[in-house]
């Protein structure tokens, strides 16, 4: 998802736009490797205006996506739906990139263009990413698997004893050190 920048004048333009995953190698990948699967695509609505000496991009993205919960391993969908915005501005010539700075709290949500068009994918891609929650859970107040028998706490009680609890540091608890 591109926009020209002499495009952007006075005005405020509003796009509304569905874009495949796979418009997006950073969610392609992700959904390549495993680790989800997008059960549609991605719908983007932006607002890009310019205001003084930067544009402003507001927008929301939002798709539904495929799980494994990392507790006990059944699979769910979960939407997705991130508001953001962010300040685009033109790369100060002779700047390095590779150049080690401290990031204010603007700066999070900046980013630079070069040339005559800003390109989205990435700032798009890094909200759907961000809304991926690391260790997915099917349920807020899920029990997970039973670490003796594998049995779905969830779906049923299993007949293991809660006391088999073995702490690799149970034969330490009698250790006396004398001073």
């Amino acid at each position: 998802m591109k926009i020209r920048i002499d495009e952007i004048r006075d005005k405020i333009i509003d796009l509304s736009v569905v874009e495949d995953v796979a418009d997006y190698p950073v969610l392609k990948a992700l959904q390549e490797s495993g680790e989800c699967t997008f059960l549609g695509p991605l719908r983007v609505q932006l607002s890009v205006a310019r205001e003084y000496d930067h544009i402003r991009a507001h927008g929301r993205v939002a798709t539904a996506v495929h799980l494994g919960c990392s507790r006990c391993l059944s699979e769910f969908d979960a939407e997705i739906d991130s508001p953001f915005t962010f300040f685009y501005m033109p790369a100060a010539a002779g700047v390095s990139q590779d150049e080690e700075v401290e990031l204010t709290e603007e700066d999070l949500v900046s980013a630079t263009y070069e040339g005559d068009e800003i390109d989205f994918v990435g700032e798009i891609s890094e909200q759907v990413l961000t809304e991926i929650p690391i260790k997915p859970l099917c349920t807020e107040d899920c029990k997970g698997l039973c670490p003796v028998c594998g049995t779905d706490l969830n779906e049923t009680e299993c007949g293991c004893a809660d006391d088999l609890f073995n702490c690799k540091f149970g034969a330490l608890k009698n250790l006396r050190v004398e001073k």
